[in-house]
């Protein structure tokens, strides 16, 4: 008879026990799936007189709920055992870890390294902005109107709505914008650097960057000289590149200063015998100076006739290839935690 058979099914379902998920899928497919038992008496509904179907039919649904429950009462209880289980799979007695400290990013290493070399000299910091006019960018350092550094394919030039040009701002190609600055909201005598990123048009690769940062100095006062900007380069150069540093300098232009020089340092690899880091000549270079020129004094509002003054200018991307020896400028901006860790030491 079918009910004797149904009442079999809720007694062994009643007595069932899972243990793991296998166990838990063998229950559904033996009771519950669509090829189950509990299926097959449905199946089994049709061959009862119709004056004893709703009777057995009930007993039916009654089998079939006990089995649905059955089977989400074990799926509960398997995941909660499986959740105490990653629970209690920490060992509170073991011991913490540390924490591991980062490194900071050699060029930090190095700007920091500038400042407080010409801090102790008596230099202050200053800042400006990186979007800049036309005048403290160009005109007012005395860059003629065809300068070629005023050409589209150096200067990054800030564009209108409409795709047009507008000449007069753009991305600052130089931190020397804040001496212009500095010099027109402050009377001399001024001692000052300016560290900071800079933007010029120029092709990515091993040894140039669209985007790197400079450090700046400028010096203005009554009887300023040419020994003056000497002194500092070379107290520097012995602060940054040991104290056996020596350094030169090479006559050169840039139209903000005049005399201007490029200064060369001894290599501090070979220590001036020659080597592929200074091309076996002995020197390497590492920054551009020259005394201000009058005409810029004088667009910033300073009697030239009674004040002179110094600039110099390096690259912190130029000091920090020469310190650490990175062959890659690009190195800088990827980001690669490996490379960065290199640096740890130098903290």
């Amino acid at each position: 008879m079918i009910i004797d058979r149904v009442k079999e099914l809720r007694t062994e379902i009643e007595k069932h026990t899972v243990q793991n998920k296998e166990q838990l899928e063998s229950f559904r497919l033996k009771y519950i799936s669509k090829k189950g038992l509990v299926t097959e008496l449905f199946d089994q509904l049709k061959n009862i007189e119709p004056e004893n179907r709703r009777a057995v039919g009930q007993e039916l649904n009654e089998l079939k709920n006990l089995a649905q429950s059955k089977f989400q009462a074990f799926s509960t209880s398997l995941e909660q055992a499986a959740e105490s289980d990653v629970t209690n799979a920490f060992d509170l007695t073991l011991p913490v870890v540390p924490n591991l400290n980062g490194s900071i990013h050699p060029l930090t290493i190095v700007r920091s390294k500038i400042i407080e070399i010409f801090e102790r000299m008596g230099f202050n910091v200053s800042y400006g902005p990186e979007i800049e006019t036309d005048w403290y960018n160009f005109s007012a350092l005395n860059f003629a109107d065809n300068h070629p550094a005023r050409e589209m394919q150096d200067t990054f030039f800030v564009e209108k709505s409409k795709g047009e040009v507008k000449d007069d701002v753009l991305l600052r190609t130089h931190t020397s914008n804040v001496q212009v600055r500095l010099m027109e909201r402050q009377k001399p005598p001024i001692r000052s650097i300016m560290p900071g990123r800079v933007f010029r048009n120029e092709a990515i690769s091993a040894r140039a960057h669209c985007v790197f940062h400079q450090v700046e100095g400028l010096y203005v006062d009554k009887n300023v000289s040419f020994k003056d900007l000497k002194d500092t380069l070379y107290h520097f150069a012995k602060e940054m590149f040991g104290k056996e540093s020596k350094i030169r300098l090479r006559p050169s232009y840039f139209p903000f200063t005049e005399p201007s020089a490029e200064i060369d340092v001894t290599c501090f690899i070979c220590k001036g015998k020659g080597c592929n880091i200074c091309k076996h000549s002995g020197w390497v270079e590492i920054a551009g100076s020259g005394m201000v020129d009058p005409n810029v004094l004088e667009n910033c509002g300073i009697d030239s006739k009674v004040y002179s003054g110094y600039a110099l200018g390096m690259g912190i991307e130029r000091i920090t290839n020469l310190k650490y020896q990175v062959k890659d400028l690009r190195m800088f901006s990827e980001n690669d935690v490996r490379f960065l860790r290199e640096f740890e030491s130098a903290n």
